[in-house]
């Protein structure tokens, strides 16, 4: 395990978690994914991980230094990830006619997935990170927030859940466009950025050739709607439906 990955740098407000708390996350960090961020550093893409933002069972997610910037490197799991869950929506997403049941290669693919979901929606002028570069299970993109990642939509109530609500819809609709489906659509993949809602997690979104297209959207609908009325906007589901189809 080579604590060089990790560079002790003060960022305001963003406590820089000591060395020897990184030894509990030594799984992340095998040979393959250590090869990975080793040539990420030498190809001045990153110069090293700051601290953890997230760890879970299919990612664990890092905010790292490049340059002058603050960005995220999201490490899928090889080894713990729901594979199955991956597989299912993977497999019938017509821009990976070929995928089959190794999990290592449907791991790369979702890492793969989300960038290109990321990419696509970014030209199709949808309010995400921007990606920007991929590498087998590793994703780095763009952090969104100004001094630390911003806070999760069901973390913080946005000031005018109206016009947040409305935005939302404006994301859902261009993204709806652009021929894709988010898929896991909730407010724990939009994160609020001063009252700006950016929709996260894309490696579920698939296009709307998928078979399985119509049952994500209608199940993102139904989230979105909740959360709608959660925070006081009424919005039935088959008026949020019309919106976005506009």
């Amino acid at each position: 395990f080579k604590m060089a990955f990790f560079k002790q740098l003060p960022l305001p407000r963003m406590a820089t978690v000591p060395k020897e708390a990184f030894k509990t996350y030594h799984a992340v960090f095998d040979q393959f994914v250590e090869k990975i961020l080793w040539g990420l550093m030498q190809k001045k893409v990153i110069d090293g991980l700051i601290s953890p933002v997230s760890m879970g069972k299919e990612a664990n997610i890092f905010t790292a230094k490049s340059g002058n910037k603050t960005v995220i490197v999201k490490i899928y799991r090889l080894s713990t990830c729901n594979f199955d869950r991956m597989y299912s929506f993977i497999r019938t997403d017509p821009r990976f006619p070929e995928i089959n049941r190794q999990r290592r290669k449907v791991v790369f693919a979702w890492a793969q997935r989300e960038f290109r979901n990321l990419l696509k929606a970014r030209e199709s002028g949808v309010r995400v990170p921007i990606p920007f570069m991929n590498k087998y299970n590793v994703l780095v993109m763009e952090m969104v927030g100004d001094e630390i990642p911003s806070p999760k939509a069901k973390d913080v109530m946005p000031k005018d859940p109206k016009a947040f609500i409305n935005d939302i819809i404006l994301q859902m609709r261009k993204l709806y466009k652009a021929g894709l489906v988010h898929g896991d659509l909730s407010p724990f993949n939009i994160l609020n950025k001063n009252d700006q809602p950016v929709i996260i997690d894309m490696s579920q979104s698939t296009t709307l050739e998928d078979p399985n297209a119509q049952e994500y959207f209608t199940r993102d609908i139904k989230n979105v709607a909740a959360y709608a009325n959660r925070i006081g906007v009424s919005l039935t589901v088959e008026q949020l439906m019309k919106k976005v189809k506009a």
